[in-house]
């Protein structure tokens, strides 16, 4: 059997394309031009240059059973709202109609808990759950609820169509690296004295590689899977590091109207006159929130693998410092 992978070349992605091989699939992977092909060297993949909003992509789909559409724009600048929405919402829309086209039996499409928004003071939602748009933070979070709602269309319309939605996977192969990674690399470097009192979501990759596989054979179309694992906060994560590291965590928190600050004067004022801004506004206000959710259902109906998260730190560590990330 052949999967029409896209994001094949990201962290995510590139577990799912491992994981499709080692099961015996066929892999066709969508990569753009410039992208970082790291991730795919030396592996037995076919890879197909294009784009998201090609409108011929799904000549490339042709002879494939299933689409894997993990590919997604992620930024938290707001000055990015258009690419996020051209290529989160407009691409996803565009997939899906190339998969109806090439009479792709079954997509999973890859959304995120970003677009089911966050419970009141901290609680952990599931998947019934539903901030309104305007309460999402960012373009980023609203693209993927739109997105979302492409897929869900798409399914009520007849086609087959399977929503996951990963909260904060950690492992290997973080090239970008993502925020998690960034927090985790900070904290080799020694660049993080103190912290914000936030809290996510946490998963090894590797499950969420197989949370996708999984939602392939079980899935029910339209409906969508958090593919989750253990609430943490912050602070509950930064100890952990130190046992694994053998490094000190920060002790102390910041208030978040420093960093706020910080971000406002860096994107309103500096951005503007050249300067490339550090923090996003955006991911201030995320982190003032407690992101945590209950992945119950995917491991109830799906068999999401709950793999310890001690492990997965640890294979991002070692990554990270074989590949010459910390100097």
């Amino acid at each position: 059997m052949q999967a029409f992978v896209t994001g094949g070349t990201g962290f995510v992605g590139s577990h799912l394309v491992r994981l499709l091989l080692q099961q015996g699939y066929k892999v066709k992977a969508l990569v753009r031009p410039s992208s970082n092909l790291a991730n795919l060297r030396g592996l037995d993949v076919e890879l197909v240059k294009g784009d998201l909003t090609d409108s011929e992509i799904w000549q490339q789909m042709r002879g494939c059973q299933y689409l894997f559409h993990v590919a997604a724009h992620y930024s938290l600048w707001q000055v990015d709202r258009q690419l996020l929405y051209r290529y989160n919402v407009i691409g996803t829309r565009n997939i899906l109609e190339a998969a109806r086209k090439a009479e792709i039996e079954r997509t999973v499409y890859t959304s995120s808990v970003s677009a089911i928004g966050v419970g009141a003071a901290g609680k952990p939602v599931d998947e019934t759950y539903q901030s309104p748009v305007e309460k999402l933070i960012g373009s980023y979070k609203q693209s993927k609820f739109l997105a979302e709602q492409e897929a869900k269309q798409a399914a009520a319309r007849g086609q087959d169509v399977v929503i996951v939605n990963p909260s904060t996977p950690i492992g290997s192969l973080d090239i970008k690296p993502t925020p998690t990674g960034d927090i985790i690399l900070r904290f080799l470097r020694r660049e993080m004295p103190v912290y914000l009192d936030t809290g996510l979501n946490f998963i090894d990759v590797r499950d969420v590689a197989w949370g996708h596989l999984l939602a392939l054979q079980k899935g029910k179309s339209g409906d969508r899977y958090i593919l989750g694992h253990q609430n943490l906060s912050l602070k509950q994560l930064l100890e952990q590091l130190a046992e694994i590291t053998n490094l000190p965590a920060p002790q102390r928190t910041i208030p978040a109207w420093i960093p706020l600050s910080v971000a406002w004067i860096d994107e309103k004022i500096l951005a503007p006159l050249g300067k490339t801004p550090s923090v996003p506004i955006d991911g201030v206000r995320m982190a003032q929130q407690h992101m945590y959710y209950d992945a119950s259902k995917a491991v109830r109906e799906l068999g999401l693998p709950q793999s310890p998260l001690k492990a997965a730190l640890k294979d991002a560590v070692d990554w990270f410092m074989a590949e010459g990330y910390v100097k």
